[in-house]
């Protein structure tokens, strides 16, 4: 079954932050996201020292079937990109929680994190959209 660390946070748009000594935190994509959108073809990602505030769209997915917009999870300053993911976007399949991150930010507010999910919310939350989505399907297949 899809892993979900519990040393991070996560938001309802399948992304995880995982906070760094006192105001940086790494942030990437679940891999609930990479299982349920098998093929990844192409990432975007900001540059370094780019500032957002929560919400904002900082890159994008694109997969075989659609293009993913990323919102900010937390607001803050682009301090690091993942070179390697950019090179080779196969890595987020393989492991998105490690060698997979996307950016690492300097948090402007770090207490936004507290208004994500912890594991347990998160994998709630998606085993009700697995649920739905096999709901789907058998609907699909009855027809």
């Amino acid at each position: 079954m899809v892993k979900i660390p519990e040393d991070r946070f996560y938001s309802e748009h399948h992304l995880w932050v995982k906070k760094e000594k006192k105001k940086f935190a790494r942030i990437g994509i679940t891999e609930y996201f990479t299982w349920k959108n098998t093929e990844i073809l192409d990432i975007d990602l900001p540059t370094e020292d780019e500032e957002f505030e929560k919400g904002e769209i900082f890159g994008s997915v694109e997969t075989v079937d659609e293009l993913y917009d990323l919102p900010m999870p937390v607001s803050g300053k682009v301090v690091a990109v993942n070179e390697k993911v950019l090179e080779d976007v196969e890595i987020l399949n393989e492991d998105p929680y490690e060698e997979g991150w996307l950016i690492k930010v300097e948090l402007f507010e770090p207490e936004e994190l507290d208004e994500l999910l912890p594991a347990e919310d998160y994998e709630m939350n998606f085993v009700d959209e697995l649920g739905e989505e096999l709901d789907e399907s058998f609907l699909e297949e009855e027809e």
